[in-house]
């Protein structure tokens, strides 16, 4: 959940349906050791990406390029939404909520609250029967998430189904190289809620690409963490995990909202 670097993408409207890109990629194949993606019996419902043509004209049924789409307007900011009134979102996506970053002694700091948060935000999001979406990040071999280890494992319980998808990652940003948005786009999700770990990598990376294509993101603030900053001599003190959480919401921009409670986000059907 620590590897890469978030591509900065610009914010987009959210007032319709998120386009879906014309160039998806397929996701990362693990090693012939690795045990098979737990991701299959769910990522089949996805519908096939549109291919992508050079023809110069365009049927009118054809999705739009999403980055002129995301410069045509912008929808106003959810801050301007009280923190316990901002409207239901249609999906939950928890992060790379793997064993090794929230159990033990290398867990996150706060790790019990942030799965008290997300473990209360999964069970409301499923018996409203709103889409839910676990992913999981591949980390290379010797990391604390490398595949097929403990550490690699989902720590909260998942239950696949037509509205319950676990997706493999093998980058930052969940959207890259999977059929997450694919699987968005085909259940019409037009806004999500986001949390799990860290904060400044995986969250961010994934949150700042839903913004640029066109979702309405809430990101709860007490649902997403990570590990402190370490002091380095002549460049800075040591920097809090949770200061950390907080400057990596704010770095996304005054489109999602960042200061909602966990507690607060509902969701629809």
């Amino acid at each position: 959940a620590r590897f890469g670097t978030p591509n900065p993408d610009s914010s987009a409207s959210g007032t319709t349906p998120p386009v879906a890109p014309s160039d998806t990629a397929s996701p990362g194949t693990p090693s012939p050791t690795a045990p098979s993606p737990t991701a299959s019996a769910s990522v089949s419902l996805a519908t096939p990406p549109v291919a992508p043509t050079d023809s110069p004209t365009q049927d009118a049924n054809s999705p739009a390029d999403p980055h002129s789409h995301a410069l045509d307007s912008a929808p106003s900011p959810d801050t301007t939404f009280p923190a316990d009134d901002v409207p239901p979102v249609d999906a939950l996506i928890l992060v790379d909520l793997q064993t090794a970053f929230v159990s033990g002694d290398n867990a996150v700091p706060n790790a019990p609250r942030l799965l008290d948060r997300a473990t209360d935000l999964l069970n409301r999001a499923r018996a409203a029967g709103t889409v839910v979406v676990h992913l999981q990040n591949d980390g290379p071999p010797g990391a604390d998430d490398e595949i097929g280890t403990p550490g690699w494992q989902l720590y909260l319980p998942t239950t696949p189904g037509p509205r319950e998808h676990i997706i493999r990652k093998p980058r930052d940003d969940g959207f890259d190289a999977t059929p997450l948005g694919e699987i968005l786009i085909t259940a019409g999700v037009r806004s999500l809620a986001i949390c799990g770990v860290m904060s400044e990598m995986c969250v961010h990376a994934t949150a700042r690409t839903a913004l640029a294509r066109g979702y309405r993101v809430v990101l709860p603030h007490d649902a997403h963490g990570t590990y402190d900053i370490p002091a380095v001599p002549g460049v800075s003190d040591a920097i809090p995990a949770q200061a950390v959480s907080r400057v990596a919401a704010w770095s996304l921009g005054d489109q999602p909202n960042i200061t909602t409670p966990a507690a607060a986000v509902t969701f629809t059907p």
